[in-house]
């Protein structure tokens, strides 16, 4: 019963005890946030998208390129919990009109189609209740030729796995390259990414439209 408590906080935390456990390992993961941003390359005009955002630390790296007055950050958390905590966070640049953050799942993205010229996460993937709609919702908003990236701790996960949590989910990152491929990415691949002496994989795909 407690490692499925564990599970349904690690997929949507609550302000509860086990919530703000949970909210404090993922303010410990700045670093994989920042590895995400890095390598999604974001230029100063991009309209950009975090699924996922948990408490804000990879909203802040983002927010920081967004330098041109056409630059504009959005943000989507199935959280309420995360929602309030990350608003807080970005207060100042939620009030300037700069960051927009949705209360919200993937598979129902408030965003017109080919709105986006980049879109990233972190570890969140394997909780969406279906990889291929959740993929064919992040394709329907980006632009032809706009690139997702999502980085991956998956020392962490087996980690997490190998203590009985995650359990029925889809983790494999495989899994998520396969749905990409499915629902219109192009040059889906995974490749090593280094940032401040430590290792993470990335997944990296491009948006294609006909």
């Amino acid at each position: 019963m407690f490692v499925e408590r564990v599970t349904q906080q690690l997929r949507k935390p609550t302000a509860s005890l086990l919530g703000w456990f949970v909210k404090k390992f993922l303010e410990s993961n700045r670093i994989l946030e920042a590895t995400a941003v890095n390598v999604c390359d974001i230029q100063p005009d991009n309209v950009v998208l975090e699924l996922g955002f948990g408490p804000g630390l990879g909203l802040q790296e983002a927010a920081r390129r967004l330098t041109h007055p056409a630059g504009k950050l959005y943000g989507l958390d199935i959280s309420e919990y995360m929602y309030n905590t990350a608003s807080e966070r970005l207060k100042a640049e939620i009030q300037a009109g700069k960051v927009t953050l949705f209360l919200g799942s993937v598979e129902h993205i408030p965003l017109g189609d080919s709105t986006l010229d980049r879109v990233y996460h972190c570890n969140c993937y394997y909780f969406w209740p279906d990889l291929r709609a959740g993929s064919r919702e992040i394709h329907r908003v980006m632009k032809p030729g706009a690139l997702m990236v999502t980085a991956l701790h998956l020392e962490f996960l087996q980690k997490l796995l190998a203590a009985g949590l995650l359990k029925g989910t889809k983790w494999q990152p495989e899994l998520y390259m396969e749905a990409l491929s499915e629902t219109g990415f192009i040059d889906v691949r995974m490749e090593e990414q280094k940032m401040n002496g430590k290792s993470f994989p990335a997944i990296f795909a491009t948006a294609t439209k006909t």
